[in-house]
């Protein structure tokens, strides 16, 4: 049976804000969450589960997915192992999912966010852009056997890219 994960890396957040884990989304990050969101609504088709680190801006950022992709948040589940954690953490995430579970959006954080999505493709994703998403699917597998180079990129998307900027 094919699983579906898209890895998402919050929109901007304030910078002027403290501590860390309170700092919520710029408007820009906001707008863009929604831009982000409306692009995605075409190409994303039920999401079963949404997990998101406790930080503010991951859980701002998943509330205008869930808006703009038309889903309850009673399918997010907030994790805390995901704030300030290696991608160790994000694949344990992944690894506990139960099996009645076949397609998932992970909303997390930079470096963190951008590596795990390198080791689960072995695709050159380099830095994820605020607000950026990594679609990938994995074939035949289960949840706890997903690991490293297991999945396959579908889409690689940001909010300058949909607007036909080109990123680095």
């Amino acid at each position: 049976m094919k699983k579906t994960l898209f890895l998402v890396r919050h929109a901007k957040a304030s910078e002027a804000v403290s501590p860390d884990i309170v700092r919520p989304l710029t408007s820009s990050g906001m707008i863009d969450s929604a831009r982000m969101g409306k692009h995605l609504s075409a190409k994303l088709q039920g999401i079963d589960l949404i997990i998101t680190s406790n930080a503010e801006r991951t859980q701002m950022t998943t509330r205008v997915f869930c808006e703009q992709l038309g889903l309850p948040e009673s399918i997010v589940k907030v994790e805390a192992s995901l704030y300030e954690s290696s991608p160790k953490y994000y694949l344990d995430a992944v690894n506990t999912l139960p099996e009645t579970v076949s397609t998932v959006m992970l909303v997390g954080h930079n470096p963190s966010i951008s590596y795990f999505a390198e080791y689960l493709t072995h695709e050159d994703i380099g830095t994820m852009p605020t607000c950026g998403v990594v679609g990938m699917t994995f074939e035949n597998l289960t949840w706890a056997e997903v690991s490293k180079r297991t999945a396959t990129m579908t889409f690689y998307d940001s909010p300058d890219s949909i607007l036909g900027i080109k990123f680095d």
